[in-house]
């Protein structure tokens, strides 16, 4: 059998696909950018993931496409993407801002040419405006002072949203290994170990099981720790009665899952426990809600105001829902104010948080839209409260 991946041809179906979105928008061209941390867009459309430097992808409205490159990128963009265009710029270099005074770099008017747009007045798309630094914003404009420059990102996400069967083997496969990976972990835990021990378990993990990378940066929380929605495993000692936050995950050619649940470490008793299964019976609802066809913000006004009718409207810190995928947190979210409608092949990751002064939970796996209902990817929830005994 062999390895799960994105096929070659599936980057040139993307590529005409934008092309016919940007010329329906009215412009010339789109340039997508990445960083090493967030490089869904440019590896969308290339395969390439940038280490240090940034990385783009320029597309014309004609389906030209050419990938750009930081000045030591130049065999790694050209052995790892799947763009025969490649063109490196000083505009995407690394954030210590070397000078290259040796090197005689391409220039976007080389890259707009070879993607067959010419001309002056120009119209050019941003579609990753969050991830195009200012050196790349303010070269565009060098190159082109008499082009409009315009955001659109809504291109990028109605390109990513709905997933190929390709995409969602990829997500089916890291959600094989992330479960492996929570399964050791589990085994592992004891009294006295610390969180990033934990951590390096889930990474020996992943890797041996073919993951290219972890998902997000896998974390472990224990009690104090867990209250926070976003952080950083620590060395911090897991002691007994403590709950253990664990959140997984493995990245497959791109693709991001994660499975996230609580561990207690002993008996999990009174309020403690009522707000741990409140959670859970909310991530249980929120999945008993979803299929196509749905206005994306039916769910989470109910969610909200289920946790208003049971008292817990000061343990609510965000929606019910964020898409995932190439990035384990993608767009779109599904909030109340979401204003699209759900569609079959939307991934989401059911993700449900509370927090209370001493300790927080979550409940996380993904999901894939379905015309009546949602295929999960993982049953490892259905175990509910995992209480170990010492």
């Amino acid at each position: 059998m062999g390895r799960i991946c994105i096929p070659d041809h599936e980057y040139q179906e993307r590529i005409q696909r934008a092309a016919k979105l940007i010329a329906a928008r009215g412009l010339d061209a789109m340039l997508v950018c990445s960083t090493e941390s967030d490089y869904a867009n440019a590896r969308y459309f290339s395969g390439f993931w940038p280490l240090f430097e940034r990385a783009g992808v320029l597309i014309s409205a004609t389906g030209e496409a050419a990938l750009l490159a930081g000045p030591e990128s130049t065999i790694f963009a050209r052995d790892f993407g799947k763009l025969d265009k490649v063109f490196v710029l000083r505009e995407f270099r690394e954030s210590a801002d070397p000078s290259y005074p040796e090197l005689i770099p391409d220039t976007f008017r080389d890259a707009f040419k070879a993607v067959g747009v010419t001309g002056e007045n120009i119209k050019i798309g941003l579609g990753s405006y969050v991830e195009c630094t200012l050196p790349i914003y303010e070269g565009l404009k060098e190159s082109y002072p008499n082009a409009e420059i315009v955001r659109c990102n809504d291109i990028m996400v109605e390109l990513r949203q709905i997933k190929s069967e390709n995409e969602l083997a990829c997500i089916k496969e890291g959600f094989r290994i992330v479960e492996i990976a929570t399964d050791e972990v589990i085994k592992a835990l004891k009294p006295g170990v610390t969180e990033l021990q934990m951590v390096g378990i889930a990474q020996k993990v992943i890797y041996e099981h073919g993951a290219e990378y972890e998902g997000l940066p896998m974390y472990v929380f224990s009690e104090a720790s867990t209250r926070h929605a976003i952080s950083r495993s620590s060395y911090k000692v897991i002691g007994k009665n403590d709950i253990v936050q664990l959140n997984l995950s493995a990245k497959i050619d791109g693709y991001s899952p994660a499975i996230g649940l609580p561990v207690c470490m002993g008996k999990l008793e009174g309020e403690r426990r009522d707000l741990v299964e409140f959670c859970l019976k909310m991530h249980d609802w929120t999945e008993s809600q979803i299929k196509a066809g749905i206005p994306a913000d039916v769910i989470p006004k109910q969610f909200l105001q289920m946790f208003k009718d049971a008292g817990y409207e000061k343990n609510y810190v965000y929606g019910p829902c964020h898409g995932t995928g190439m990035i384990e947190v993608e767009a779109p979210w599904m909030e109340t104010s979401s204003d699209y409608i759900l569609q079959k092949n939307m991934t989401f990751q059911i993700d449900t948080y509370v927090s209370c002064d001493t300790f927080g939970c979550r409940w996380e796996k993904g999901i894939a839209v379905k015309e009546n209902g949602c295929e999960s990817y993982t049953d490892y929830l259905k175990k509910g409260i995992i209480e170990l005994g010492f």
